[in-house]
Formats: C-alpha cells, sequence, structure tokens
C-alpha cells in the first residue's frame, strides 16, 4: 500500500497526532509520502521525531497511490482536491482543527480509525464537483476552475449591491439583486450556504442549490436544481471587478465577464468508516435535532 499526506498548516498541538500516525504507517510498513510543502512546514516548526525529516516527499500524485491522507480541517480537504483531481485516489480527513465536517477520522481516534482504513475496512463517498469556465472579453482562451463546495460571486470594492442574471440550460431565471450568489454542491450545503438560509443537501441527492447571499427583494429563496444543470451568470456592478470564490481559492474578475458553471467531469472519493456517516455527522457537528426537552 503507498499513501500521500497532506497539510497547509501546522494546528497547535497537532504534533502528536502527526508523530502517532508516522509512528502507526512505519509500524504497519506501510510507503507513505508527505507532500513537499508539508515536508518544509514539519520540519521549520521540529514539531515530530527527526527521523521522519528525510522521508520521501511529492509535489503531484499519481495512480500509484491508494489513498491520501489529509491533516488539518475542511479548508485541507478541500485543497487536497486540486492534488486527487481525475486520479479517483480516496481522501482520508484527519481532523486536527476544529469543526472537522468533512474528516473521516477525529485526532483522538486515529489508531482504531487507522487500523479500520488500513484493513480496508470502509465505504466510498462520491462527492461531486463543480466546474467554473470563465471567458473574458477580449481573451481567446477559456479558464476552468474546480470546486468541491461551492462557487461563490461576490461584490468587490463597493457597498453597492450587485446584480447576477443568472440562465439554468439556456432559459433565463432571474437577476439577483444581492450582495452575492452561492451556487453549491451537497457536499458544500453545510457551510457558507446554509449559513445564508440554504438548504441542508444529501450527498446521494445529485442536486445543487442557488443561494443569494443577503438578497434586496423578499421573494429571492434557496432554490434547488439537479446537479446536470448548466447554470450560465452575468455580474453587473459599479466596481470594474467582483470577486469569485471556489472553496479557498479566490479570483477577481472584470465586469463583463461571462460564468458557466456545470458538473464536473470527476467526483471525489472521500473516505467513510462505519462511525462517520452524514446522518451522524449532523447530529454530532451541527447538532441536529438537538432540543433539551428530549
Amino acid at each position: 500500500m503507498k499513501i500521500g499526506i497532506y497539510g497547509q498548516f501546522y494546528h497547535k498541538n497537532s504534533e502528536i497526532f502527526i508523530q502517532q500516525l508516522f509512528d502507526l504507517l512505519e509500524k504497519q510498513d506501510i510507503d507513505f509520502l508527505v507532500e513537499e510543502g508539508f515536508s518544509e512546514i514539519i520540519r521549520e516548526n521540529e514539531i515530530i521525531d527527526q527521523k521522519y525529516y528525510n522521508f520521501p516527499t511529492f509535489k503531484k500524485l499519481d495512480k500509484s497511490y491508494d489513498l491520501l491522507f489529509s491533516i488539518g480541517g475542511d479548508g485541507t480537504i478541500l485543497k487536497s482536491v486540486n492534488f486527487v483531481r481525475e486520479l479517483n485516489i480516496p481522501i482520508v480527513g484527519i481532523n486536527t482543527g476544529r469543526l472537522g465536517f468533512l474528516a473521516t477520522i477525529q485526532k483522538e481516534e486515529i489508531e482504531d480509525s487507522l487500523g479500520a482504513i488500513l484493513k480496508k475496512e470502509y465505504s466510498i463517498s462520491k462527492r461531486e464537483l463543480l466546474c467554473l469556465t470563465t471567458q473574458t472579453a477580449g481573451e481567446k482562451e477559456s479558464k476552468k476552475h474546480y470546486a468541491l463546495n461551492d462557487i461563490v460571486i461576490n461584490r468587490k470594492n463597493t457597498s453597492s449591491m450587485i446584480t447576477i442574471e443568472t440562465w439554468l440550460d439556456g432559459q433565463y431565471l432571474n437577476a439577483y439583486w444581492a450582495d452575492g450568489l452561492i451556487v453549491t454542491t451537497a457536499t458544500g450545503s453545510t457551510g457558507y450556504s446554509l449559513s445564508c438560509g440554504g438548504p441542508i443537501i444529501s450527498p446521494q441527492t445529485g442536486a445543487l442549490a442557488l443561494t443569494p447571499i443577503a438578497p434586496h427583494n423578499l421573494n429571492a429563496r434557496p432554490l434547488i436544481i439537479p446537479s446536470e444543470t448548466e447554470i450560465t451568470l452575468q455580474v453587473k456592478t459599479r466596481a470594474d471587478e467582483f470577486l469569485v470564490s471556489m472553496d479557498s481559492d479566490m479570483i477577481s474578475l472584470k465586469k463583463g465577464t461571462k460564468l458557466n458553471i456545470k458538473k464536473a467531469p470527476f467526483s471525489i472519493n472521500l473516505v467513510m468508516t462505519a462511525e462517520g456517516n452524514f446522518i451522524r455527522t449532523l447530529r454530532q457537528k451541527l447538532l441536529w435535532g438537538k432540543d433539551k426537552r428530549n
């Protein structure tokens, strides 16, 4: 078995769990490589046994890897998608941060959960992604970006609202007059969209949601659409540019840029243990149904 290990930064006290993971993998004689940037962070902070400082690293993944371990929070898992892309390598999230909604393993459960995963006692939760294509006037080539959680259109350098004209499969929907618009997958429905009043969508549903951010009309409500729907957006703003974020990545686009959003041609595989499923995570992480009367 060959495993890649990725992290973005060092969480306080996470050295205990990083050391534990490395020790367990070495004890099981598992071939593992640490992402080059994360390896440098570990060395700079001098947080684990120095015998691991010379372990092999990777810049990119290939099909020889069986699993990718993501150490950190949900943001780290979102970043790890850029390494996996079309390779179909399952992602195992180890939460050393706070909420860790997408994480497979909580930091206190590493030994027991890792044992089950190495024995392949887990299931795969396939997650759809969004593909954003941008075409700016005057540019010959379009640019593609991918997001597991959501794509968010937001205002920039202005306190005024923006207008987002929206088409679904070429049919005009409406113009959102708001601070912005969230296009979310089922995976991202428990994130920013939820905070803006959007619905929670089960990952197996195969649906997207359009959630306006602070709309200035009472009839603008979140809308659930099939994930196969092709979404076209045109932004009108008083400023020269507007912002678009794809998960944790953000770009600035000139007004007049046309946005095309559709389901990506590949999906991401998240490893789920017997103890971790969507319904249970809703109860544990979001306190779903929590009532002192019960």
